[in-house]
């Protein structure tokens, strides 16, 4: 952080910009916000104009810059009344320029300038909120103390990717209760889907009297087909928020996993970790129950191939949480169709 004033005049009146060129510095860039954050009356706004258009902002600006998946650079007006512009220079490029409005009274107006990375701790340091520039949008809430969990576990095993397994393993410890019931109500549905194959042959060309049998059925053999949807969906805002977490923390940025990952925030070199994930995915598509329509079979077995392709320049911090969760769920359904 450095501050800008001139000794002999007030720098009221004068206007000052930033620009960054190269916004997006890496693929995961496009998964993760970039571009202007304003901060003012409590609220950050990220707005971001079209080409040939302006976003104003006037008054008391807490701060304003523009921020990246790992850094951020930004103003802090000291005093006086502040006039922010944000244009669109090109295509993912953006400038913030600010103008500075005497307060009057012969007080000189001062302007503070960040420039460095999206560190939790640096951000603190500067006041006026200015952690706030690190925002997981909806999952905020959940996503933050994931962060400091992710922070103390490093502190105490002193590996990030160490730290990533730990985390991995004690979310999955503390929906163990909501997995199991899931998977156990999926295992009763494959148990009696040759029986539902038969009643959807017999009845394919009368509807009502289909599910009429079919409500049958479950309450026969005391299923719930939603029971095994409902405890996933609770799981799904923790894992989305770690995994925003995990997308832009800066701390994995040159963190260093051991044998060929030396560094978390960058792509697996020889890509073992993602086609690793996916043969996992791919194991854990064959012990779960199949659906009924081919179609959505083939979809499901596909999906471990499109996300193997989709993860292959994804950080290597994130696969690593990707393969422990995938192997403690194959895990705990190998334990569940075992005690069936």
């Amino acid at each position: 952080a450095v501050s800008l004033s001139h000794p002999k005049r007030d720098i009221a009146g004068s206007t000052f910009s930033i620009g960054w060129f190269g916004l997006g510095d890496n693929l995961t860039s496009q998964y993760s916000y970039n571009g202007p954050v304003v901060y003012t009356k409590g609220k950050r706004l990220t707005e971001k104009p079209d080409e040939d258009e302006k976003e104003t902002y006037e008054g008391n600006i807490e701060w304003a810059g523009l921020i990246n998946n790992y850094y951020c650079m930004a103003f802090f007006p000291e005093n006086g009344q502040t006039v922010v512009n944000i244009a669109l220079l090109e295509k993912g490029v953006y400038s913030a320029s600010v103008r500075l409005v005497s307060p009057g009274n012969g007080r000189p107006v001062n302007l503070s300038l960040y420039a460095g990375p999206k560190a939790i701790n640096d951000l603190k340091q500067q006041g006026r909120k200015f952690q706030k520039m690190i925002n997981y949008g909806w999952f905020d809430i959940i996503a933050k103390p994931l962060y400091r969990m992710l922070i103390w576990f490093f502190h105490l095993t002193g590996n990030f990717g160490v730290a990533i397994i730990v985390l991995t393993v004690i979310i999955k410890l503390l929906f163990f209760p909501l997995t199991q019931k899931s998977f156990r109500s999926m295992n009763k549905l494959k148990i009696i889907q040759p029986q539902m194959k038969i009643l959807q042959e017999r009845y394919k060309k009368d509807k009502p009297k289909l599910n009429e049998e079919l409500i049958a059925l479950y309450r026969k053999h005391n299923v719930n087909p939603m029971s095994g949807c409902l405890p996933m969906i609770l799981q799904i805002p923790v894992f989305i928020a770690l995994y925003k977490v995990l997308l832009g923390s800066i701390e994995l940025k040159g963190a260093d996993f051991g044998l060929w990952i030396h560094d978390l925030s960058m792509k697996d070199p020889y890509y073992v970790t993602p086609i690793l994930m996916g043969m996992l995915m791919f194991l854990q598509q064959k012990l779960s129950p199949q659906a009924n329509d081919p179609m959505q079979r083939k979809m499901m077995m596909a999906l471990p191939i499109v996300f193997t392709v989709m993860f292959l320049n994804f950080p290597a911090g994130l696969v690593v949480y990707w393969i422990v969760n995938n192997i403690l769920s194959i895990a705990q359904q190998w334990y569940i169709k075992k005690e069936a």
